[in-house]
């Protein structure tokens, strides 16, 4: 029996395991770099310990500081999670060598399954359909990449979670393409080697979770429908497959379990497949290790997939049998993310003024953060993972829905009201989706978001802030005034009874002709409003507007800018009649870029400048590539210009308000 576990990973997938080995009696010691000290998981282990600063180099790629904490600790087992070094061979191999047992399978069906090159050959031996592809150096790859035809899919050879895949259209992309790819494979999987396979147009995604043990028994547990995504990387994940028939169902869990077995699989483990509009399916690759989407095939099949992992790397036999599986009814899963979908889905990093998870009975929230957790840019942008059961798709959909809209998160933009929209449109209820769904409907998606929050009647989030801030600040006024007039709370810079407001990008003149002890007169845009608080919270105000009832959910920054959620949209203000907390947060309300400097969009780290000073550049030019939370993101010129200064270096870590380059 396992008695003590590291699991060398953060976040959600660490706070994961602790709860199932918590439930097992099972210890746990969690790793951490030191900017991630403030996370769920660090707090939520028996023990933790500091093993660097910053780089994944230094801290959860650093395999020899990994194996000594586990032999300093006494843990005998190591939980990889995903991503890392879930895949990496050398570490399955470090941790026998060491004495330690790895939870996951041996190191020589990591390497042949976790090199997609390797996989791809291992599975037509043994008549498992695949897509056509080319292997090779970066030179054979461009001499013989027509031979399949354009698009073309390039790969990371030791890929996974979707990094490090580009679709090439034009032959002419393809050397860029290839570099790109190869460096991106370098930095995170620690090997350059790429691959090209034959684009499927609009296909599905649909994966199969295995189990096997080391007595060589194997079986599936369904599968999961994954083609909603974004970069490559699922958002969306449901189980059972809405698409799949009964008899294309059974083959692939045929298919998956007979891979399985031809490699001697023995832990929990995923065989995914690309579907065609035939429902032909084709071999994609095999993830050698638990999946982000794992808790889907869990809530249908009442099985801890942690805990039978656990149990088969202790030496245990499988305790499943085929007919003990069974589908009950309908899972899915949204991944929140900290991004906004209406800018290409930039990573949105940053301290949140608020955090609210909802309050619906039924759901699963899988974390590694807690209000006062930073979103770093170091790492992936992902916040949690939030998943429902309902007994069939659409009361699943329905109580996803309500769960999204009650999911409050300020300070950062996040996919949630996109999640809300995506599971609101007839492509999605229609099951009409590939993994071009993304790419066909966000503009769309978004587009109706901004219409519907530009058409909601914005006196109301107005007044909503503005009774809020007047109701609080009557409590705070010192002196201690029992009852103290509206004059004494409308702020430090009052003139009458006016106020000025910041709504979104404009200023509003806000007056307050009338007042009484639970009323409030205001007039905006010359309209008159009645409004009557009902229950005021520190981040909460129930109030009625002309006897319509709203509720808001309301926070700021220490600058003062506050963040309104109402009805499902967020709406930015600030009085302007209250001093700020800090001179600092109040000078970079509007950051962004002029025309004579570029600041960075986010925190992250140079890793490539395209410009030397003096170079002359036209408007979309790349300036230079900075990598945060995992994705490289191409910084260009918003105009015609001549490089003053470049103000960075490769490998500097920058903020959001950092000039990285000057213009004459």
């Amino acid at each position: 029996m396992i008695q003590k576990i590291l699991i060398a990973n953060r976040g959600e997938i660490a706070v994961r395991v602790m709860r199932t080995a918590r439930k097992l009696g099972i210890k746990t010691v969690a790793i951490y770099s030191q900017i991630d000290a403030d996370s769920l998981h660090v707090t939520m282990a028996d023990e933790a310990w500091c093993i660097g600063e910053v780089e994944l180099g230094d801290t959860y790629l650093n395999i020899p500081k990994i194996i000594a904490v586990a032999i300093q600790t006494g843990c005998d087992a190591i939980h990889p999670g995903y991503g890392f070094l879930a895949e990496n061979p050398l570490f399955v191999t470090a941790c026998l060598e060491a004495g330690i047992i790895f939870i996951g399978p041996g190191p020589e069906v990591m390497r042949i399954m976790g090199n997609k090159i390797e996989a791809r050959a291992f599975v037509k031996k043994i008549n498992i359909p695949i897509t056509e592809g080319i292997t090779g150096t970066r030179e054979e790859l461009e001499k013989t990449a027509h031979l399949i035809g354009f698009p073309v899919l390039l790969k990371a050879a030791a890929g996974g979670g979707g990094k490090g895949m580009r679709i090439v259209f034009e032959e002419s992309e393809l050397a860029e393409a290839i570099e790109a790819t190869s460096r991106q494979a370098k930095a995170y999987f620690g090997d350059e080697t790429v691959y090209i396979e034959k684009f499927i147009e609009d296909p599905r995604h649909i994966e199969v979770q295995i189990l096997g043990d080391n007595f060589g028994n194997v079986i599936h547990l369904y599968e999961r429908e994954c083609s909603i995504q974004r970069r490559y990387q699922k958002i969306i994940e449901e189980s059972p497959s809405p698409t799949l028939t009964p008899e294309v169902r059974y083959k692939m869990g045929e298919a998956a379990v007979a891979i399985g077995k031809a490699i001697g699989y023995n832990n929990a483990g995923t065989i995914e497949f690309l579907v065609d509009k035939a429902l032909n399916f084709y071999f994609l690759e095999m993830n050698t290790r638990i999946q982000v989407e794992h808790p889907v095939t869990e809530m249908i099949t009442g099985i801890d997939l942690v805990e039978e992992q656990i149990h088969v790397a202790g030496g245990g036999s499988l305790r499943l049998q085929p007919g003990d599986i069974h589908q009950h009814g309908h899972a899915i899963e949204c991944r929140i993310y900290a991004e906004d979908p209406a800018s290409n889905f930039q990573p949105s990093p940053g301290k949140m003024t608020l955090y609210k998870e909802p309050e619906v009975p039924g759901i699963r929230i899988d974390t590694g953060i807690t209000a006062t957790t930073e979103i770093k840019s170091s790492f992936d942008p992902m916040i949690c993972k939030l998943v429902v059961w309902g007994k069939d798709r659409h009361e699943a959909t329905q109580t996803m829905l309500l769960a999204l809209g009650d999911y409050i998160i300020h300070g950062i933009s996040t996919n949630i009201a996109y999640l809300v929209k995506l599971l609101q449109s007839e492509a999605f209820k229609s099951n009409s989706i590939s993994t071009k769904f993304c790419d066909d409907y966000t503009a769309a998606l978004t587009g109706e978001i901004i219409d519907n929050k530009n058409q909601f009647p914005a006196h109301v989030p107005m007044i909503g802030y503005l009774i809020f801030t007047l109701k609080r600040n009557l409590k705070t006024i010192p002196g201690g005034c029992e009852r103290p007039s509206l004059w004494e709370s409308i702020g430090y810079w009052r003139n009458l009874m006016n106020l000025k407001l910041q709504f979104e990008e404009e200023d509003i003149a806000v007056t307050i002709p009338g007042y009484g002890e639970n009323h409030y007169v205001f007039q905006i845009h010359g309209i008159e409003y009645h409004a009557v608080p009902l229950s005021f919270s520190p981040n909460r105000i129930d109030f009625m507007v002309d006897h319509h009832h709203y509720f808001a959910w309301i926070s700021e920054n220490a600058g003062n800018q506050a963040y309104v959620s109402i009805s499902g949209h967020i709406f930015r203000m600030k009085r302007h009649d209250i001093l700020t907390e800090s001179v600092f947060a109040s000078g970079f309300d509007n950051q962004g870029n002029d025309s004579s400097h570029i600041t960075s969009p986010m925190p992250g780290k140079v890793i490539r400048i395209h410009v030397t000073e003096g170079e002359h550049v036209e408007k979309g030019s790349l300036l230079l590539i900075l990598e945060a939370m995992k994705m490289e993101n191409m910084i260009v010129s918003p105009r015609e210009a001549v490089v003053r200064s470049v103000n960075v270096a490769v490998n500097d870590r920058v903020e959001s308000s950092t000039v990285l380059i000057e213009f004459e």
